[in-house]
């Protein structure tokens, strides 16, 4: 589907755990700074601190409560504004190059992440944290797609629906797997000249192409490298390598209207390189919550692209 006002309010659902979590509280220390090593086994069967949930799980629950609704509620007037039809489907897995649903599943990781470390942070011992708090990202992504399946225009998405729950099963399967992330979903954005031949679309202004625009979109898998070493390996603990999808010439989602504007999609693959901020050390409890909700995205870096069409392509600085 078009990345519209609705994604906005996607947008804001996925970022509402981390922004809650850099205000509430400063992220675990051990989620943020400390190697693999350093964790306690223990910690997993650990009881919950009653007093601390009792004061904190509340607030924490209410706010997230209150928010979402209200989010869903602008959504559902502001968008959902025409008639609506019966309840039903719609197939838009050939549409953006799947570009949409790399952001499915990169909102819905970070949905889930942010209330995890959130539920931990309200008292609960991580395992029952991770269970309760793991498929939040599916929990809050997958409402919208009620209200898009009695929209005549579009549908519900079953593939959308399938990258909400990939990226909420990737947090639970790594924190099951290592206790922590090491494989973090990031996303980046360049502007593009396709959004000026579709600007209702693709976006008017820089933050409308932020959310609209897939051409100037890029997905990121980057892998915390140091994880894996030895303690004393000499690699820095703070650089970790980085894949990365997007896609170009994408002004229609028909490849017929595409064509007609001499245009072709095509899919775009990179490797590079990225900076793990939850490895930098820092006393600074504001500069770890910053850290925390800054990881989501993937820095300025040389990257290597290749694509059909292109090939090989050596960028010294990719955003």
């Amino acid at each position: 589907m078009t990345f519209s006002f609705r994604s906005l309010a996607a947008l804001a659902s996925s970022c509402l755990p981390l922004l809650l979590s850099l205000l509430l509280s400063s992220p675990s220390a051990r989620a943020q700074q400390l190697p693999p090593a350093a964790t306690p086994p223990a910690r997993l069967a650990a009881p919950a601190d009653s007093g601390r949930l009792a004061r904190r799980l509340p607030v924490l629950a209410g706010g997230l409560a209150v928010s979402y609704t209200g989010a869903l509620y602008l959504l559902s007037q502001g968008w959902y504004t025409g008639p609506r039809s019966r309840f039903h489907w719609f197939n838009d897995l050939p549409e953006w190059r799947q570009m949409d649903k790399a952001g499915h599943f990169w909102g819905a990781f970070h949905e889930s992440r942010g209330a995890v470390d959130m539920l931990r942070w309200a008292g609960l011992p991580d395992r029952t944290a991770l269970w309760y708090g793991g498929f939040v990202g599916f929990l809050l992504q997958s409402p919208i797609e009620l209200l898009d399946g009695r929209d005549p225009a579009y549908g519900a998405s079953a593939t959308d629906l399938a990258a909400n729950f990939l990226g909420s099963a990737a947090l639970i399967g790594q924190q099951l797997a290592w206790n922590e992330v090491r494989i973090m979903p990031k996303y980046s954005f360049h502007t593009t000249s396709y959004a000026r031949l579709r600007p209702n679309v693709l976006g008017k202004s820089l933050a409308e192409q932020h959310l609209k625009d897939y051409n100037g979109q890029t997905y990121w898998l980057c892998a915390d490298l140091a994880a894996w070493l030895r303690p004393q390996s000499k690699w820095p603990k703070w650089l970790q390598p980085a894949v990365g999808y997007g896609a170009q010439e994408m002004v229609f989602n028909d490849p017929d209207a595409n064509a007609a504007l001499g245009l072709h999609s095509y899919r775009q693959y990179y490797l590079s390189l990225d900076v793990n901020l939850r490895r930098i050390p820092t006393r600074s409890k504001l500069l770890k919550r910053v850290f925390y909700v800054a990881s989501i995205f993937h820095l300025p870096a040389p990257a290597l692209e290749y694509s059909s069409r292109r090939g090989m392509v050596l960028h010294g600085l990719y955003f």
